[in-house]
């Protein structure tokens, strides 16, 4: 949902209905939704059944999966029907053993959670697949993170940063269980403001290696912005996708 963020600030429900209308399937909330009551949370609930939809997972702030705040995290996904609860990003200390800490907080709440039947992930961006002492920090909080920690790959900041997702995806089987359907171009005028299939993404082979080994269960639409409103810009993208892929 953060692809259109502006409108669910604005009013979520009504949204959340609008994107349904589009044709997606399901949603994944990000941070705002952490300050919902939970009769909230249970009203989106049965929005959501009532227009058959899903919420698929969460998008937290580190601080949400601490020890102080992961059981408002877990009441709040049990009541939106969620699978995965997200770290959305981190900003961990200088050096490898930054990332390494950031590895044992995701151990750490994926214990938790799936006391509960949830499961944690990881969502990178450029500075996790920017190398670090000659390693990229994606890789560390693979090695470090129990096998059940989802590592949600963002392809379009992957591709970014000088990666190929791909490779990444071929080398963590079973774990890139969500994508964020995220292009990209190499002109600067335009960089995340391109719709699907407009950038540099090779999808098809994307979508071969998740489907084939990355074990994937759900795509996310993401857009950071582009020469249409945010609802436009939902509908255009998903056109393109069902154009090229079903």
């Amino acid at each position: 949902m953060y692809s259109v963020r502006d409108e669910l600030a604005k009013d979520p429900f009504g949204t959340v209905k609008a994107v349904g209308a589009l044709g997606y399937a399901g949603v994944e909330f990000y941070a705002p939704y952490f300050e919902w009551t939970h009769e909230q949370a249970k009203q989106m609930k049965k929005l959501l059944d009532d227009l058959g939809m899903k919420c698929f997972s969460t998008h937290n702030d580190a601080k949400f999966l601490d020890k102080d705040n992961i059981q408002k995290a877990i009441d709040l996904n049990l009541n939106l029907g969620s699978k995965y609860v997200v770290m959305a990003s981190a900003q961990p200390k200088p050096g490898l053993d930054g990332w390494k800490e950031v590895a044992a907080a995701l151990n750490f709440a994926a214990d938790r959670l799936e006391k509960d039947g949830l499961k944690t992930g990881y969502h990178n961006h450029q500075p996790e697949f920017t190398p670090v002492d000659g390693q990229r920090p994606i890789a560390v909080i693979a090695k470090n993170t129990k096998p059940t920690v989802m590592l949600q790959l963002d392809v379009g900041t992957c591709v970014e940063a000088g990666s190929d997702p791909v490779e990444w995806i071929r080398a963590n089987p079973g774990r890139i269980r969500s994508l964020h359907v995220k292009d990209w171009s190499r002109d600067a005028g335009k960089a995340y403001s391109v719709l699907f299939g407009e950038g540099v993404v090779d999808w098809k082979a994307v979508f071969a290696a998740a489907e084939s080994v990355g074990g994937v269960e759900y795509y996310l639409m993401e857009q950071e912005g582009s020469r249409y409103s945010q609802l436009e810009t939902a509908k255009q993208c998903l056109a393109k996708y069902r154009a090229k892929f079903g």
